[in-house]
């Protein structure tokens, strides 16, 4: 295989759609070509991280927004009928009897207040409510986000990970199951959506050491690359000991000693 059909075959590869006898093909050519392997790391890199972008939501004032302009649209309509037809005085003045009427005033302002009383209470539930929802929905991503990371097909597992990944508080089992489909599964474009995905949760407690850990296990040049990068975008000095092995290791490919000698520099710094 040539260099310009292992480009050709990178879509293919990552989508996971390359049949057997191609996919050894590629691989064969991979082992030997270091500048065809840079390419697919930063190719898989930028896929990975389009798999894990959160899907944008709406702002909330948005809705306010509208009814803001609905009601300035309705303004302006009823300014245009003023100005065509003037209303008629009526002939009995509801606000003249108003003020003429203590008692009314009195038994108005204690509905009003009332009313006033009785909007704070259901908004205070209401906001009450709101956060029960946000909970809700929160395990309920947690709960799929583990479902999709149990199934077979690779894109449902790349979705789990974008589903972890809009957490705002993601379990420790969670991000336990995060480490291990980054230590385990069978496919690598998984296994670096992974790596973006716990970039994001680095603050999160056993995530940091869970990372060093997994560099030690890893083979894939590729995926040794894209976890150096994130340790040492962490600035995580513990992985030290992790890239000098990698450094001191005769297996280890060219490419993966020279980006762990440059993360021992930048870490030591």
């Amino acid at each position: 295989m040539k260099c310009e059909e292992f480009r050709e075959k990178l879509p293919d590869v990552l989508t996971g759609d390359l049949p057997p006898r191609a996919k050894a093909e590629f691989e064969a050519h991979l082992a030997g070509c270091a500048a065809c392997g840079e390419e697919l790391h930063k190719v898989g890199e930028i896929w990975a991280k389009l798999g894990v972008l959160p899907v944008e939501q709406p702002s909330p004032a948005v809705r306010d927004r509208f009814y803001a302009m609905l009601e300035s649209y309705q303004d302006g309509l009823r300014a245009e009928d003023a100005a065509v037809a003037p209303r008629r005085r009526p002939a009995v003045s509801f606000g003249g009897f108003w003020m003429r009427r203590p008692a009314f005033q009195l038994a108005s302002t204690l509905v009003l207040l009332a009313f006033g009383l009785g909007a704070g209470f259901l908004l205070s539930r209401a906001n009450g409510k709101t956060s029960q929802l946000s909970g809700e929905v929160e395990s309920m991503r947690q709960a799929l986000s583990a479902s999709l990371l149990s199934q077979p097909g690779s894109s449902d597992r790349i979705q789990g990970i974008s589903t972890s990944a809009r957490l705002k508080k993601p379990d420790p089992s969670t991000l336990g199951l995060l480490i291990r489909t980054l230590d385990e599964d069978p496919s690598l474009n998984v296994r670096l959506a992974a790596v973006d995905a716990l970039y994001l949760f680095s603050a999160q407690p056993g995530v940091r050491e869970g990372i060093v850990a997994s560099l030690s296990n890893q083979t894939s040049p590729i995926l040794q690359m894209a976890l150096i990068d994130l340790l040492v975008e962490i600035r995580e000095t513990r992985a030290i000991a992790a890239l000098k092995s990698l450094v001191g290791n005769d297996k280890s490919a060219p490419e993966v000693r020279k980006r762990a000698e440059l993360g021992i520099k930048e870490l030591g710094l």
